[in-house]
C-alpha cells in the first residue's frame, strides 16, 4: 500500500508543480542545472575518450588488439559518463539545488497550511549552514554506496541483478533527500529523520519509481519536492495533530 502511496504522491506534486507559476519556474530552474551540469561533465569525458582511455591502456596500432581497445574503450567511457551524470547531480544539488529544493518546499507548505513551521531560535543564516551540513550524510553517503554497487556489478557475472539493486538502492535514496526538507528544516535530529526513512522505506521505494522514467525522471526528479512536502504535511503532521489531541 505505502509503496502504491509513494508513487501517487509523486505524480500529485508534479501536478501541483506544473499548475503553480511560481513551482513551475523553480522546478524548470533546477532541471535546466542538473541536465546542463550532467551534459558537460559527460560530454567532456566523450570528447577527451581516447585521451582517458590511453591512461590505463594504450591504444595498439594495429589487429586485433585495436578493435579490442575500441571495444574497452567505450565500455569505460560509458562507464564514466554514467559516473559523470550522477556525480553532477550531487554537485548541483549542493551547490544550487538544495536550496531550490527547500524553496519549493517552503511554498508547498504556505499554499497548504497558511504558514512556516521552523525553529524559532535559528536564524536563516544558521538554517543555512545546518541544511548543507544535513546534506552531507544524506547525499554522499548513497552516491559511493551507489558506486560501490556499480564497480560490484561490472566485476561480477550478477551485474543485470545489481544493477536493478543499484537502481532500487538509488531512486529510494533520492525520494528520501526529498521527504527530508520539512523535518530538516525543522532541525529534527539526524537520527531520527533516519528512522522515519527505515520505516517508510516502501513509500520512499514507491516515490522513486518515477524516477526511473528515461528523460522524464529528471523532470519528476525536479518537481519531487512539492510531493514530497505534500506527503509529510498530510501525513506526518496530521496524524501529529491527532496524536496531540
Amino acid at each position: 500500500m505505502n509503496l502504491f502511496k509513494g508513487i501517487k504522491y509523486n505524480f500529485k506534486g508534479f501536478m501541483m508543480g506544473i499548475k503553480n507559476p511560481q513551482l513551475l519556474f523553480l522546478g524548470i530552474l533546477r532541471f535546466v542545472v542538473v541536465v546542463l551540469l550532467a551534459f558537460l561533465l559527460s560530454g567532456a569525458v566523450f570528447y577527451f575518450h581516447n585521451q582517458i582511455v590511453n591512461l590505463i591502456w594504450k591504444m595498439p596500432e594495429s589487429g586485433l588488439l585495436f578493435y579490442l581497445w575500441k571495444l574497452v574503450s567505450w565500455i569505460i567511457t560509458i562507464l564514466l559518463a554514467s559516473i559523470s551524470a550522477i556525480i553532477a547531480y550531487f554537485i548541483a544539488q549542493f551547490l544550487f539545488s538544495l536550496f531550490i529544493m527547500d524553496y519549493m518546499s517552503r511554498k508547498v507548505e504556505n499554499i497548504i497550511t497558511g504558514k512556516e513551521i521552523y525553529s524559532d531560535d535559528t536564524s536563516y543564516t544558521a538554517l543555512f549552514f545546518y541544511l548543507i551540513k544535513q546534506e552531507i550524510p544524506r547525499a554522499l553517503l548513497p552516491m559511493f554506496l551507489s558506486l560501490i554497487i556499480m564497480f560490484t556489478g561490472f566485476l561480477t557475472p550478477f551485474g543485470s541483478i545489481i544493477a536493478v539493486i543499484s537502481s532500487i538502492f538509488a531512486i529510494t535514496f533520492l525520494a528520501w533527500d526529498n521527504t527530508d526538507l520539512v523535518p530538516a528544516r525543522r532541525m529534527e535530529p539526524f537520527k531520527k529523520r533516519l528512522a522515519y526513512f527505515r520505516k517508510n522505506l516502501l513509500f520512499h521505494m514507491g516515490f522513486g519509481l518515477l524516477f526511473l522514467i528515461p528523460v522524464l525522471n529528471i523532470l519528476f526528479l525536479s518537481f519531487a519536492p512539492v510531493g514530497a512536502t505534500l506527503y509529510y504535511i498530510e501525513n506526518i503532521d496530521l496524524k501529529s495533530n491527532e496524536d496531540n489531541m
